[in-house]
C-alpha cells in the first residue's frame, strides 16, 4: 500500500521578500522534505538552531540537521534531510508534542499512551544519552509540554497538560517527580507556552486561556478570546504564543480565527482569519513583526503585524 506522505517543509527565511517586480510579498520555498508512514504531529527546533526534532503517529522520533541555505534559489528542488538520530517505538502511542529546555540539554515528548518521556540530550553528538525518565501522572493524551527554568534552584521544570483530568502538571527535572497539579480548565489542555520567567499560559478545549505564575502556585488570569467581533462568541483554543516582550498574546482557534490580546492592558486587540479551517500552530517572529500560522486548510500563512492583516 501507499504509505508515503509529505509531512514537513522547512522554510528559508533568507528568501522572504525576494519577490519579482510585480510581487514583493514574502514567499516560502520548500527546502527539505521528511516523509513518514503516518502523519507528523510535532516538530521543534533546538535552541541553537542547527538541528530539529520530529515526532509522528508512527511513534518514531527523529533528530535532523538544519539544511544549508547559502546557495538557495527559487527553483530549488527539495531533498531528504540528514537524520542524525532515529528511534522507532519511542512511545507506545503517537508522539503528540515535544520541547527542549532553553539551553537544549533536556528534551521531553508526550504521547497518547498517557506518558511523558524526559531525556538528556548531548548537542555535540546530537544523541539522547543516559536513562530516560518516564512520567505516568497523566490519565489521558498528553497534548503539550514546555520547560521553565527555576533560577532560584538552578534547575529545569517541565510543564505538561492534556486530556483526562485536564490538570497541568509541574515536574522537577532533577528528581523526575511531579510535585504540583494545577486545576482550573474544564476541557482538555491543548497548548502550553512559556516565554521566560515563572509564568506560562495554557489554551484549552473549554475556550479559555489561563495565565499561571509558579511563584503564586496558581492561575492569575483567565481570558476567553472573542473570535467573532461584536459577539461574546469564543472557540476552542488550539494554539497559543506570547511575544518575547511578554506584552502580546496570540491564540489560534478551531473556528479558524486568530486573536491578538494585550496582556498588560487585559484586552483583545483584534480577531482575524488567516485560514479557512482550524488553526493548529502559531508563533511570533523574534521581533514580533510577523506571525506564522499553520492550519488544517494545509496552508502556512505569514502575517505582517505592522501592516494590514
Amino acid at each position: 500500500m501507499d504509505i508515503s506522505f509529505l509531512v514537513l517543509e522547512l522554510t528559508a527565511t533568507q528568501v522572504v521578500g525576494r519577490g519579482d517586480s510585480n510581487d514583493n510579498r514574502p514567499k516560502f520555498i520548500a527546502v527539505t522534505t521528511l516523509e513518514d508512514v503516518q502523519a507528523v504531529r510535532c516538530a521543534e527546533f533546538h535552541p541553537q538552531g542547527n538541528i530539529y526534532a520530529v515526532g509522528s503517529n508512527s511513534k518514531t522520533l527523529r533528530i535532523c540537521a538544519y539544511p544549508k541555505l547559502s546557495d538557495l534559489r527559487e527553483d530549488h528542488s527539495t531533498y531528504q534531510p540528514t537524520v542524525l538520530f532515529k528511534r522507532t517505538r519511542h512511545h507506545k502511542g503517537s508522539i503528540y508534542c515535544m520541547a527542549w529546555t532553553p539551553v537544549g540539554d533536556l528534551m521531553a515528548t508526550g504521547s497518547n499512551d498517557k506518558t511523558v518521556k524526559l531525556m538528556r540530550f548531548n548537542p555535540e553528538t546530537s544523541n539522547l544519552e543516559g536513562q530516560e525518565i518516564e512520567l505516568t501522572m497523566h490519565d489521558g493524551t498528553v497534548r503539550d509540554v514546555c520547560f521553565i527554568e527555576d533560577t532560584s534552584n538552578k534547575s529545569s521544570l517541565l510543564i505538561s497538560g492534556g486530556a483526562g483530568d485536564c490538570k497541568i502538571y509541574v515536574t522537577d527535572c532533577a528528581t523526575g517527580q511531579a510535585y504540583q497539579a494545577l486545576s482550573g480548565h474544564s476541557g482538555h489542555v491543548l497548548s502550553l507556552y512559556n516565554w521566560g520567567g515563572a509564568m506560562f499560559v495554557s489554551g484549552s478545549q473549554d475556550r479559555t486561556v489561563r495565565f499561571w505564575d509558579l511563584r503564586t502556585r496558581g492561575c492569575v488570569n483567565v481570558v476567553t478570546p472573542i473570535t467573532s467581533p461584536g459577539t461574546r462568541s469564543g472557540s476552542v483554543v488550539a494554539a497559543i504564543c506570547v511575544d518575547p516582550s511578554g506584552r502580546l498574546l496570540v491564540s489560534g482557534h478551531e473556528d479558524s480565527a486568530c486573536v491578538l490580546f494585550d496582556i498588560r492592558g487585559s484586552r483583545s486587540l483584534q480577531a482575524f482569519r488567516p485560514h479557512s479551517a482550524d488553526v493548529r500552530s502559531i508563533r511570533f517572529s523574534p521581533s514580533a513583526y510577523y506571525l506564522l500560522t499553520a492550519g488544517y486548510d494545509n496552508n502556512l500563512v505569514l502575517t505582517d503585524l505592522q501592516g494590514d492583516n
